[in-house]
């Protein structure tokens, strides 16, 4: 999903990123299940093309070394394979120089390639995209709100209560505690109570 970045309420965070990396960069927010809550991109529209038309993102480098880590690593350093040689091909369009980063939970990641034509980036560039990705990561934490009786509950589940104790602390029955969870779930999108307590912790809902 892409954004109008003029009307995306970044403005200033990214010209920052432009300003560092000038031959562009792509960023997609608050990944899941290979959706990114908001996208920006900056590439060339050919290399963008030829990405897209190749379905490049499956064996991207730089996609598989943002969903395994945290932090920001240099293209030249990745030590990820690259089978379809994407690093490679998107120097035909002066991607020659680039960092990888990657920050929160794997249910919610947000991950980031930004390019340079003339050299390396700077330690302390790549430090100014990580602080600059890291606050856009928490600004654009979806707004969610749960009930104090959906936070109680998982409260208690993230405390190592079973759902006996929980519903017994509650003083509800456990049907009526598996429904505060399952409602939960469905309002953060998550596919378990493990997920849901984390997305709900990097939220600040707890």
């Amino acid at each position: 999903m892409g954004v109008n970045m003029e009307n995306a309420g970044y403005d200033k965070q990214l010209r920052q990123l432009e300003q560092i990396a000038p031959a562009g960069y792509v960023l997609g927010l608050h990944i899941r299940y290979n959706s990114a809550t908001l996208m920006f991109r900056t590439y060339p529209e050919e290399w963008m093309n030829v990405y897209t038309q190749n379905g490049y993102m499956m064996t991207d480098p730089l996609v598989a070394w943002g969903v395994a880590n945290q932090g920001c690593a240099r293209w030249s350093a990745l030590g990820v394979p690259d089978p379809n040689d994407v690093l490679k091909k998107a120097r035909e369009f002066d991607l020659n120089y680039g960092v990888a980063v990657s920050c929160g939970l794997e249910s919610s990641r947000t991950i980031g390639g930004f390019a340079r034509e003339d050299r390396e980036f700077t330690d302390q560039e790549i430090q100014d995209i990580h602080d600059i990705v890291l606050h856009m990561h928490g600004e654009t934490a979806p707004a969610v709100k749960l009930t104090q009786t959906q936070i109680d509950a998982l409260r208690l589940m993230a405390s190592g209560s079973t759902t006996a104790q929980a519903a017994a602390d509650l003083g509800i029955s456990e049907r009526a505690l598996k429904n505060r969870l399952k409602t939960a779930s469905e309002r953060l999108l998550t596919r378990s109570t493990a997920e849901t307590i984390q997305i709900a912790t990097e939220y600040k809902l707890l």
